[in-house]
Formats: C-alpha cells, sequence, structure tokens
C-alpha cells in the first residue's frame, strides 16, 4: 500500500507540477514569481497528500 501511495503521489505532483507550468507561461510571469508559485502549490499538495496518507491508513487499521 505504501508504495502504491507513493507512486500516486509522485504522479500528483508531476501534474500539478505542469499544470502550474502552463500556467504560469500562460500568464507570463516573471522567474521570481513562478519560483514562489511552484513552492507554495507543491507545499500544499503535499500537506493533501500527507493528511490523505493519514487517513487512509487510520481507515485500514
Amino acid at each position: 500500500m505504501n508504495i502504491i501511495f507513493l507512486l500516486y503521489g509522485f504522479i500528483i505532483l508531476l501534474i500539478f507540477n505542469s499544470l502550474t507550468h502552463q500556467f504560469c507561461l500562460k500568464m507570463e510571469m516573471e522567474s521570481l514569481k513562478q519560483g514562489k508559485m511552484f513552492r507554495i502549490i507543491n507545499i500544499m499538495i503535499t500537506v493533501l497528500l500527507v493528511c490523505s496518507y493519514v487517513r487512509v491508513m487510520n481507515v485500514m487499521v
């Protein structure tokens, strides 16, 4: 289960990073703002993935 969830999390992060990249290109953001946006979005997605992992593990126990 842990390996499946890690693979799922990695795929989710890749998808959101590609969407963020496309958004930054469309909005023609400068590189400093792009870095901040990627950092914030990656932190938020990581927190959501950790919370969902904890929830799944609590249900399985």
